[in-house]
């Protein structure tokens, strides 16, 4: 089956009502979500009303939504499967992404109609698991994110056609294996696998060591030494090397470093296929997935923003296609600096960030369109600005930004002019005549309802 008579969808991660609409308005083809109900998803921010009033419009303009009920089930979980049936059997989606067997055998018994994808949280890293999902009536399986792109290749050659496969192309990257995480419930009661984890891997752990008795009898620690445990701090720090070695690789050393901001052992950078993504779209991966249900509406916008352009500019000229520009929209993005993953095989140092969990990128999260009134755009506040800053909208039907200066900020509560505006405010008006070079319908047009716009830092 040819890339062009197998085309790969574009799915994207929907937290909340708004997130859902936003991803579909910048060119989603599918949004995933979960709510407390179905997926023990404790985080999300979507009522059942609202998710059925969303999968309704996503059939309407010809779009799918997959529910995640990737629980994974104790004993005392198993009562509630009949109203996670029922739920599902009302909502109707495109389908239910689980992965727990019993939970994937009781809907299969239950609701034979409803397709049913096996989640990255089941470890699919090889064909003959991809076959076995298969075998028993799983329609999609989200492989595993260990899985190398060669490993991708073969697995999509020797399943059968119809078995559709899903990769992940972006976002936060886990330590522990395909997210199975303990470390947060072990250290703050809360589970990864239910959706409340607590991100342990991105925290500052102090460093301590215990010196070697045979260094302390030479004198060549000093006598603060002898304490249990070193308070590794500039004071003392001078008088140790540290270095991790693998049982596996003997010989290597990674060296561990501390500064007055601590260490980060298990902070993994971003995962960004963008700069890979022909490579995926020419094997015919059916479903391309974006990680973030946790994130705001402007990351799920801009992320789909940015692959959907660069999919639909490979599809048109294949030959011609290149990242740079998609890349640069990512760029813009809030990230923890980005990394291939496993696409390559094994990882490398530069998959992991050893020195801060402070995001990198020049741009944040300025306002979204809210209203348009005869005088001018109503913006929902989510960061401040001010005059004089220049601001840019995400047309949701063009890739090229709109930009303008805020000559003019109206608090809409009492019709005040601003110097500057912040979260506080909540609602500003902005006057069409700010919109350089676009008239007031040009500015309707482009910029409907949710828009995004984005401030530079700095």
């Amino acid at each position: 089956m040819s890339n062009f008579t197998r085309k790969s969808e574009l799915l994207i991660p929907g937290g909340s009502y708004n997130r859902i609409k936003t991803a579909f308005m910048y060119g989603a083809d599918v949004v995933y979500a979960g709510t407390p109900d179905m997926s023990l998803r404790v985080k999300a921010k979507v009522t059942l009303d609202e998710m059925a009033e969303c999968i309704e419009y996503a059939h309407s303009i010809g779009k799918k939504i997959y529910l995640a009920v990737n629980l994974y089930t104790h004993n005392r979980d198993i009562a509630r499967l009949p109203d996670f049936a029922n739920t599902l059997k009302k909502l109707s989606p495109d389908g239910a992404i689980v992965a727990d067997a019993g939970v994937f055998r009781y809907m299969r018994n239950h609701l034979p109609e409803l397709p049913l994808h096996v989640s990255t949280q089941a470890n699919v890293c090889s064909y003959e698991t991809a076959m076995f999902w298969y075998d028993i009536g799983a329609k999609l399986c989200v492989l595993g994110r260990e899985v190398s792109f060669e490993e991708l290749k073969e697995i999509r050659e020797k399943v059968a056609p119809d078995l559709r496969l899903e990769t992940f192309i972006h976002g936060s990257m886990c330590m522990s294996y395909s997210g199975r995480c303990l470390i947060s419930n072990f250290l703050t009661e809360r589970s990864s696998n239910q959706g409340n984890c607590a991100h342990c891997c991105r925290w500052n752990y102090k460093l301590y060591a215990r010196p070697r008795e045979e260094l302390i009898e030479t004198g060549t620690i000093k006598e603060e030494a002898k304490k249990l445990g070193i308070d590794i701090n500039s004071d003392t720090m001078k008088l140790f090397d540290f270095y991790l070695e693998e049982q596996e690789r003997k010989g290597e050393f990674i060296e561990v470093c501390e500064d007055d901001r601590g260490a980060y052992l298990m902070n993994s950078r971003d995962l960004c296929l963008m700069p890979k993504l022909d490579k995926l779209l020419s094997i015919g991966i059916d479903s391309l997935k974006v990680e973030g249900r946790n994130k705001s509406e402007y990351y799920a916008g801009t992320t789909a923003r940015a692959y959907r352009h660069a999919i639909d500019a490979f599809y048109n000229s294949p030959d011609n296609w290149n990242y740079v520009p998609y890349m640069n929209e990512l760029n813009t993005l809030q990230n923890r600096g980005y990394t291939y993953g496993f696409f390559d095989g094994h990882l490398t140092h530069h998959a992991m960030n050893y020195e801060t969990t402070r995001s990198d990128g020049n741009w944040r999260y300025a306002a979204c369109v809210s209203n348009h009134t005869p005088d001018g755009i109503v913006l929902e506040m989510k960061n401040s600005f001010k005059q004089g800053d220049e601001i840019e909208f995400l047309a949701p039907s063009r890739f090229e930004p709109v930009k303008m200066k805020l000559n003019t900020i109206i608090d809409t509560k009492n019709n005040n002019k601003l110097e500057r505006a912040t979260v506080a405010n909540k609602y500003v008006l902005v006057p069409y005549e700010d919109f350089i070079g676009y008239t007031k319908e040009e500015v309707i047009n482009l910029l409907p309802v949710l828009s995004l716009s984005r401030v530079k830092i700095g």
